[in-house]
């Protein structure tokens, strides 16, 4: 039984897995990671210095059996209903981060916005503006 997680390590969760679904985790995913840890509202409250090992928290469990499903189901119990956008949102930014969304990538957004219930019509939006940020000139 996985222990209790807050509502921060959760949206790590979200983010970690979607860097580790391909088996790659590149540094240009890290590196978005750390940054939307350090600057984005959601984790003003949140102490950095915990981010790696939450990140090795949510690695160990992704690693075990049924770990994929176990790390979605902590995700959905935990983070907030209100804040179930933001979790899409962040595991697409980390998807975009390296400007190649792979197959594996695809297939677990779609569980996220299945388990989350993200509506189409917010799915398609928090996506075009990922696209809008990481598109170069």
């Amino acid at each position: 039984m996985a222990k209790a997680i807050s509502h921060h390590d959760a949206l790590i969760y979200a983010m970690v897995t979607m860097s580790a679904v391909d088996r790659t985790m590149t540094d240009a995913e890290l590196s978005r990671i750390g940054n939307i840890v350090n600057n984005l509202p959601v984790f003003r409250d949140f102490d950095a210095e915990k981010l790696v090992q939450t990140a090795e928290d949510c690695g160990e469990i992704l690693s075990a059996d049924g770990g994929l499903d176990l790390v979605l189901n902590l995700i959905v119990e935990t983070v907030p209903k209100k804040l179930h956008e933001t979790a899409y949102a962040l595991a697409v930014e980390v998807a975009a981060a390296d400007l190649a969304v792979e197959q594996e990538e695809l297939r677990l957004l779609e569980m996220m916005q299945d388990k989350l219930h993200i509506d189409a019509l917010t799915k398609a939006a928090i996506e075009r503006g990922a696209r809008a940020r990481h598109s170069a000139a």
